[in-house]
């Protein structure tokens, strides 16, 4: 009977990679790529995934791995500065971000659980302590006041309250709509016309009851200027106006 071995689960290549790093306990930085290329590789013989997709990035890994064991067998390359490039060194860069993240979402998952056991009680105080009120010392409140300083306050808020009345708006009364008929306004002007043929238009005015009556009846002579109606004649600037009919 074959003996049935449980591989653990990883995440990715970098996953695996960081494992056996740990499990050897060697040094990130300074990793026997070749020892860890060959416990590598068997991890993945081992694997069986119908996924291609999660297959092929473990087998791309174990081709960087493998590159980096024949570049290791060859001479060291020499960069720009003189200095000799180690072949692990994106490796390793790789490595120490994806150990960063990973324990820091170790840290986040933490908190969660941390949070998930916070609980909160509601406010459980009888009726009649949420009612209580202390109760109000009014000797303590007045202090040395007496009834000339209250006298002396009162005096002073009316003060600061006649200071807030406009004096000029304050003696403005009640602004109420004055409605004017223009129809009826028109009607009594022709009538007007009709029985005095020429006028003065002073005494026209004169004979409105308010100012909004004369607004209207200025406005209907105008009308009735422009349609020739009416004639206006004025012989010097500050003499009367007269109006004539033009209508038979």
């Amino acid at each position: 009977m074959a003996l049935s071995v449980k591989l653990e689960a990883f995440e990715g290549p970098l996953d695996l990679l960081l494992h056996l790093i740990e499990k050897n306990k060697v040094d990130i930085y300074d990793i026997p790529i070749v020892e860890i290329t060959e416990q590598y590789l068997e991890y993945i013989k081992a694997m069986e995934t119908e996924d291609m997709n999660v297959m092929s990035e473990f087998l791309v890994m174990a081709a960087t791995l493998l590159d980096i064991k024949c570049r290791m067998l060859l001479p060291k390359e020499v960069n720009e500065e003189g200095e000799e490039e180690d072949p692990r060194a994106e490796l390793v860069q790789k490595l120490l971000e994806y150990k960063m993240y990973k324990y820091m979402s170790y840290e986040l998952k933490d908190r969660q659980v941390d949070a998930a056991r916070t609980l909160f009680k509601e406010k459980t105080l009888p009726k009649e302590i949420e009612d209580y009120r202390p109760p109000v010392n009014m000797q303590e409140l007045l202090g040395d006041a007496n009834l000339g300083k209250l006298q002396e306050l009162f005096k002073m808020v009316m003060r600061r309250q006649e200071d807030k009345i406009d004096p000029v708006r304050s003696t403005f009364g009640q602004i109420e709509k004055d409605e004017v008929d223009m129809d009826a306004k028109t009607a009594y002007i022709e009538q007007y016309i009709h029985t005095h043929k020429t006028f003065s238009f002073r005494e026209l005015l004169e004979k409105q009851h308010s100012r909004m009556e004369i607004i209207v009846t200025f406005l209907v002579m105008l009308e009735m200027m422009k349609t020739g109606r009416i004639s206006i004649v004025q012989e010097d600037i500050f003499e009367d106006i007269l109006i004539t009919s033009n209508e038979g």
